[in-house]
């Protein structure tokens, strides 16, 4: 498993916010796991092998 010890920061709207956190609560999810998992889905998906070596695809796309 890969280390988790970089951090982003991002801006969204408290609507958007207080929705997402309150949707994972509801399904007993923790925020920052679904963030991940659509971060790991969208570079397999949009990546390309030039862009991002297989061995890091590799890494990236195992499931947690």
């Amino acid at each position: 498993m890969l280390m988790k010890d970089a951090g982003m920061r991002i801006r969204v709207e408290p609507e958007l916010r207080e929705a997402f956190i309150r949707l994972c609560r509801d399904k007993d999810m923790p925020a920052a796991r679904v963030l991940r998992a659509f971060m790991r889905d969208f570079v397999e998906r949009e990546g390309d092998d030039q862009q991002f070596p297989l061995s890091f695809k590799e890494q990236v796309t195992e499931k947690v």
